[in-house]
């Protein structure tokens, strides 16, 4: 067999986190493939599935740049490295409240972003979702930025 070129970094199965749902699929939170970090859509829930500012997009957005910065620190990265955003609103008038928050945590950080309004996410009491790629930079470049 040969030598896995990822990591995935929170294992879990859908039929656990999504009890109202009949799913059964393995997915995990972040993979880190090479110097590059995938983390899964973030949303207002912490790790132990307890939903975080119901009925409130600026405090779904914070927690989700909690989950955001534990993972990508579990990886091996930083907020300081996220290089691109995608950020999923199901109202427009929220796009000011979630965007606010996420640029406290990203101020500096200059990633390329995008933004979409979507009618739905996957459970109703979720307001936003953003999901990231960031990297892990080696240390001769981290040498040559400084």
């Amino acid at each position: 067999m040969s030598k896995p070129t990822h990591t995935r970094i929170r294992m879990f199965n859908t039929k656990v986190t999504y009890p109202n749902q009949s799913l059964d699929n393995d997915l995990c939170q972040a993979v880190r493939a090479g110097n590059t970090v995938y983390v899964r859509g973030q949303v207002g829930t912490d790790f132990d599935g307890n939903l975080v500012g119901l009925g409130d997009p600026r405090a779904q957005a914070e927690q989700a740049m909690k989950n955001v910065k534990q993972l990508l620190e579990e990886a091996g990265s930083d907020l300081s490295h996220i290089v691109k955003t995608t950020t999923y609103i199901i109202d427009p008038r929220y796009r000011e409240p979630v965007y606010q928050e996420v640029g406290k945590w990203l101020k500096g950080v200059f990633p390329i972003s995008t933004g979409i309004v979507v009618s739905a996410l996957a459970q109703p009491q979720w307001l936003m979702e953003i999901d990231i790629i960031a990297v892990i930079p080696d240390e001769d470049a981290a040498r040559e930025g400084s």
